[in-house]
């Protein structure tokens, strides 16, 4: 198999990375010196992931420097296609168990590597100042706009499913298959701004371009003096928003990368690592 480049959202993550959580995190450290083989890894990411991971990252190279890690960091349904398609990747950590499931269907999941890391929550966004009279999902027909990422992103799944449970979208064997012109219809005509992943529909809100979206609880971070949150979303609409992790089946991979991976997989699963995920306004408490 041929290694093919991820060109889009690469993020190549070496020692003195300066971001920090929303919580008190040091950072500035010095790496620890390391007579280990240098190497690097692919890491697939929701893009949901994509900050708290890059923290993770400066805080394992504090101990690992000779490893590089490089980000891909998209939504969960274009990831999965681009494995499926040869791209090269050594650990796949999804907003879905979803596309986890349809990972490990393929047979491109290391057996016994799966693991259920956190839990998030869909909520309905706007300005603070955009005087909106949208108060949740139940009457989001009276806003102007409503970015709202795909049906192949988590977070455009859970919105649509809920839509379906609160009655407003008619039921379908795939929600993931409704379509965002189906959704304005079922809103009056509703202008929809349909995004790639839900890091867009967050800038489309927080740029107001749209008036309200639906993003993760975690999104907010950072976002806390910008953005209001109109409703958090029940699970009893959504069901559980699980984040699972898993080793990809990389072929090219040599003994320094697949130890690499293993050892970088462990620390995702570290305490050490919960704290940051809690820092980021993640639910680490998954059942």
């Amino acid at each position: 198999m041929l290694k093919r480049a991820v060109s889009s959202i690469l993020i190549g993550v070496l020692m003195g990375a300066m971001l920090t959580g929303c919580g008190s995190l040091s950072k500035g450290q010095t790496p620890k010196e390391s007579s280990a083989e240098e190497t690097e890894i692919q890491v697939f990411i929701a893009a949901s992931l994509n900050t708290v991971m890059t923290e993770l990252a400066e805080k394992y190279n504090e101990e690992h420097p000779e490893v590089k890690i490089t980000y891909n960091a998209d939504s969960s349904g274009t990831l999965l296609t681009q494995i499926q398609e040869g791209y090269e990747c050594d650990i796949f950590f999804s907003a879905s168990s979803k596309q986890m499931d349809q990972l490990e269907a393929a047979g491109l999941m290391e057996e016994g590597t799966r693991a259920d890391v956190l839990n998030n929550q869909v909520v309905v966004v706007t300005l603070k100042d955009s005087g909106t009279k949208v108060t949740g999902l139940e009457d989001i027909d009276r806003a102007e706009s409503f970015a709202l990422a795909g049906g192949n992103v988590p977070a455009g799944k859970y919105t649509r499913q809920a839509l379906v449970n609160l009655g407003v979208l008619v039921e379908a064997e795939d929600v993931s298959a409704i379509t965002a012109e189906q959704v304005s219809e079922a809103l009056g005509g509703l202008e929809i701004s349909e995004q790639d992943n839900v890091s867009k529909v967050l800038s489309a809100v927080a740029e107001a371009s749209c008036e309200v979206g639906t993003v993760y609880y975690s999104d907010i971070c950072g976002y806390e003096d910008q953005l209001k949150i109109l409703e958090t979303v029940s699970y009893d609409l959504t069901g559980n928003v699980i984040y699972p992790v898993a080793r990809v089946v990389n072929d090219e991979a040599d003994a320094a990368q697949k130890a690499a991976a293993d050892d970088f997989m462990k620390f995702i699963l570290s305490d050490e690592a919960k704290d940051v995920f809690d820092s980021y306004f993640f639910d680490t408490e998954v059942e």
